[in-house]
């Protein structure tokens, strides 16, 4: 099996393992937002944005806080069965959310500089290669609008899992049956390159704790 191949198996199978995971585990991640969603929202409020796009949402705790917020939420994720939690969540809300079931792998589904924020907590460190990573962040440049920011999370090689389980190459580690892409300082500079205000936060999450970094950046205006 080729290189190609195998990414496209591993994408197949995590497909599968969230379903799994979120069909067996309604709301596993709580009603309380991430911090890096209450930073993100309080950095797209003072920028101004209106509409916002979560990558990788998946049951909706930081798409329905940043609704409650008062930003129009597009919420995506490959999950159809995350997606349909949080529809039955915002259904009679009144609150401006919309979902569409997306593989990121692929062209975002939305005009060019349609959005004022985009948001992605530990989507970028899924069982992506860094050809599909870099692919998203041009993505996420093309639908952003001039000075729009994007604030995404990801584990770094710092993380207690970093090296641990089963390795798929290029910084990818199986543990527990998910799949993570461990960032260095590299790649995120890579991704930075062309943008603006550029700012790596480290903090820590979980039970572990997951070691993370925080990274905002946004487009010249």
């Amino acid at each position: 099996m080729g290189e190609r191949e195998q990414d496209e198996a591993l994408a197949r199978e995590q497909r599968r393992h969230w379903q799994r995971t979120y069909s067996g585990h309604p709301g596993m991640y709580g009603d309380e937002p991430s911090a890096p969603a209450v930073y993100a929202a309080e950095l797209f409020r003072r920028a101004g944005a209106h509409e916002v796009l979560e990558l990788g949402a998946g049951h909706g705790r930081d798409a329905l806080y940043f609704a409650r917020e008062g930003f129009a939420v597009h919420a995506t994720d490959f999950s159809a069965e995350g997606l349909e939690q949080l529809r039955a969540r915002v259904a009679g809300s009144g609150l401006s959310v919309t979902t569409t079931v997306h593989d990121v792998r692929e062209a975002l589904p939305l005009p060019d500089a349609s959005e004022d924020g985009v948001f992605a907590h530990m989507l970028l460190c899924m069982a992506l290669s860094t050809e599909e990573i870099h692919a998203l962040v041009t993505e996420v440049r093309r639908v952003l609008r001039p000075g729009g920011a994007f604030v995404y999370t990801v584990r770094h090689i710092g993380d207690a899992h970093y090296g641990v389980g089963v390795s798929h190459g290029d910084d990818i580690f199986e543990h527990g049956g998910f799949a993570v892409h461990f960032f260095d300082r590299t790649l995120v500079e890579e991704l930075a390159e062309g943008w603006e205000g550029v700012d790596v936060y480290a903090f820590e999450e979980g039970e572990l704790p997951r070691r993370l970094w925080r990274v905002t950046q946004r487009l010249p205006g």
